[in-house]
């Protein structure tokens, strides 16, 4: 079930972007194993291992390589997020691995990339997106750039490009018959998010000082607001009829909102919006607001975003053993998956048998 069904994906286990590539495959219909270490716990309320089995495996060991490499030969994937160097310690590199198996696909995901002068170095999201200019732009003026959660640099920059590459190739070994490695670092991947910034700037449009643009919380009509209850709201009002509606709905009457794309007005409409948006609790400005042109959106956390009747409509999440999840996205209309399954272990006998696969359990 799924557009990706038939296709073997190997999984060496590790944190955040890489299960995340593979927990998007399983979810599309691959078969995949987590290869975890011996004593490795595998826990059903975690989400990004879902929909595929863990097996212990100790890549360190003779047998443990060689378990690896027997399943290689039955896949169309290998996915590792280990410092360069690592799976070549282990003899699970790229060669060894594609002498096995022409038709591989061998996914690398790390922060700094397989060469340049960081790729040695540890770091995490933050560092990732920091180098690339992102960082920077996150913020308000008057303060430090904040960490934000670590979805541009880990998911969007690594884990989402490395699929993306993944899939690009897995079309392409259809044409050649021969495999390749992909690199994929979330700095280059989130160099490449801020695409359209880099267009903005070439056209004079975006400048460096954060808090000093369209869309990051300079401009009057695309932020958020505290309202009278305490609670959020998100406003994107950006197009002239989006906004003459959101200034009819929200009562901003008078000159000083008029001149919409006026810089020099901005701190000054803010200013009075902010005293507007405070008028009204959430609920009464959601009443007023929700489902028209106006871009508007309550800002809603984590337990209250699967409530959303928008959500709940779309089946947006889903509970799997009692964990609310987001559900596997996007949707296909004929090839469509199953729903996703709780993270689970797995023997290297019943590993064998479903992959045909002969595996020293000794």
């Amino acid at each position: 079930m799924g557009p990706l069904q038939g296709i073997k994906v190997v999984e060496l286990a590790g944190i955040g972007p890489a299960p995340f590539c593979a927990m998007v495959l399983a979810d599309l219909g691959a078969e995949v194993v987590r290869i975890v270490r011996p004593g490795t716990a595998v826990a059903p309320s975690d989400v990004l291992s879902r929909s595929r089995p863990s097996v212990e495996v100790d890549i360190s060991t003779a047998q443990g390589q060689a378990t690896v490499l027997a399943l290689v030969d039955k896949a169309d994937i290998l996915i590792e997020g280990f410092r360069p160097g690592v799976m070549e310690k282990h003899g699970l590199g790229p060669e060894p691995c594609l002498a096995r198996n022409p038709r591989l696909l061998y996914g690398r995901m790390t922060g700094w990339g397989q060469f340049g002068p960081l790729a040695q170095a540890a770091g995490h999201d933050i560092n990732y997106i920091a180098i690339t200019g992102a960082l920077n732009s996150i913020g308000r003026s008057d303060q430090p750039p904040p960490p934000p959660i670590n979805l541009v640099g880990d998911f969007g920059g690594g884990g989402m490009l490395l699929l993306v590459g993944l899939l690009a190739a897995l079309h392409e070994v259809h044409t050649t018959g021969l495999g390749q490695v992909i690199d994929a670092a979330m700095s280059d991947g989130t160099a490449l998010l801020s695409s359209f910034i880099h267009g903005l700037k070439a056209q004079g449009q975006w400048g460096n000082a954060r808090a000093g643009n369209l869309l990051d919380g300079a401009a009057p009509f695309y932020d958020t607001y505290r309202c009278a209850d305490g609670r959020f709201v998100a406003l994107g009002a950006i197009e002239p009829r989006f906004y003459q509606l959101l200034r009819e709905r929200c009562g901003l009457e008078g000159s000083l909102f008029d001149e919409q794309m006026n810089t020099a007005c901005w701190a000054s409409q803010k200013q009075a919006l902010a005293g507007v948006m405070a008028s009204r609790t959430q609920a009464e400005w959601c009443e007023l607001l929700e489902g028209s042109d106006a871009c508007f959106a309550p800002v809603l956390d984590w337990d209250e975003a699967p409530l959303h009747p928008h959500n709940r409509a779309r089946e947006t999440f889903v509970t799997v053993a009692d964990v609310v999840q987001p559900a596997p996205a996007p949707r296909f209309s004929r090839t469509v998956p199953r729903g996703p399954q709780a993270a689970y272990a797995i023997s290297l006998a019943e590993l064998g048998r479903r992959w045909g696969a002969a595996l020293d359990q000794h």
